[in-house]
């Protein structure tokens, strides 16, 4: 099983640079809005302080603009939080959105915002992956704070098929789910 994992993964190497990552068809931003668990993502360093507990809540504000907030807890069990801003990249779809925190006097700047695609989800919107078209940005939420083994397991597959390298992301702890860091390659078996 192992071996056939790591010739999926070897195929979708050699191919990502030439394959775009794709994204879903269409997300209603109203079924999409409300609170997700961070059940698995590529560390990033805006996210070094958080430990556990990692969930983001969407608010719609309008079709082209969307409230994210962002909150985790850390070492010490405090709550962070970080408001930021998603725009609609690509109307047609709503799947591509660009994501800021860069925010002055109560106006949030694109310039610097951060890819933010939709490349799976669900028919119930309770699981979605969200990718970067560079692949080194990735994660997976859950209405949920866990997922069932088989279903993690078919996700990590998902990633991995479509070029990311699964032992980039770390499953993240979540009180009523996993509660250690492991790498989501761990999953390929």
């Amino acid at each position: 099983m192992r071996i056939v994992a790591v010739l999926i993964f070897l195929f979708a190497a050699a191919t990502a640079e030439a394959k775009p990552l794709q994204t879903v068809k269409y997300v209603d931003l109203t079924r999409y809005q409300g609170v997700w668990h961070e059940i698995a993502s590529i560390p990033q360093f805006f996210q070094r302080k958080c430990v556990k507990d990692t969930t983001a809540e969407y608010t719609v504000l309008s079709s082209e603009e969307v409230k994210v907030l962002n909150s985790c807890t850390t070492a010490k069990g405090e709550r962070l939080s970080t408001e930021g801003r998603a725009k609609v990249a690509d109307a047609e779809t709503n799947a591509k959105l660009d994501v800021t925190f860069a925010n002055f006097k109560d106006k949030y700047f694109y310039l610097l915002a951060g890819k933010y695609w939709v490349i799976y989800l669900d028919n119930s919107y309770q699981i979605a992956v969200v990718g970067h078209p560079t692949r080194d940005y990735g994660w997976i939420l859950s209405r949920t704070p866990s997922l069932p083994e088989a279903t993690l397991k078919d996700l990590a597959d998902f990633l991995l098929i479509r070029g990311y390298d699964t032992c980039k992301f770390m499953t993240t702890p979540q009180e009523g789910g996993l509660m250690e860091k492991q790498k989501l390659c761990e999953w390929n078996k």
